[in-house]
């Protein structure tokens, strides 16, 4: 992982409590235009971010499976669902389709991914900081910050414009 990064992330985890309060704060408040505030910031740290210099939530993290995405994944590994299910996925205290260990089984040495055009939902969403409605959902943005750098920015951004 790119040093930067790590040094990003070192911050994101001695702030978290606070990001996380700011955040409850920020998802109550009545702030017109929320979305395209943050979807403004979303592109901003995203022109000075390389995800492919990370890959932390590719080591970390790891995705929901909908039921898309294991046809594809399943499909792309020329295994039958139930295959690809028995293979690569468990299902997590939540009733969700998640893999059964980390790192990703996807994921290259490079970090690349190497089904990197068929992803799951979740993957190509990551952090979800440009999806509409977020303002109830910042709780999941202060997660977040814990395991990617863009995302510890954004919400650094948002709590200085909004905040």
């Amino acid at each position: 992982m790119k040093k930067e990064y790590l040094l990003i992330l070192e911050k994101a985890k001695s702030r978290y409590n606070q990001t996380k309060k700011s955040m409850s704060i920020l998802s109550k408040r009545s702030i017109k235009s929320f979305d395209r505030i943050l979807q403004s910031i979303h592109a901003e740290v995203f022109e000075n971010i390389d995800c492919t210099k990370c890959a932390n939530c590719c080591r970390k993290l790891g995705p929901l499976f909908n039921e898309t995405d294991i046809e594809k994944m399943s499909s792309h590994c020329g295994l039958r669902r139930k295959d690809f299910v028995e293979k690569y996925l468990r299902m997590d205290e939540d009733g969700d389709h998640v893999f059964k260990s980390m790192p990703c089984p996807f994921a290259l040495e490079d970090n690349l991914c190497s089904v990197y055009e068929i992803r799951p939902r979740a993957c190509r969403e990551y952090p979800h900081t440009d999806e509409k409605n977020m303002q109830p959902k910042l709780a999941r943005l202060a997660q977040n910050t814990l395991y990617c750098p863009a995302a510890y920015l954004i919400s650094e951004k948002l709590i200085e414009r909004c905040g």
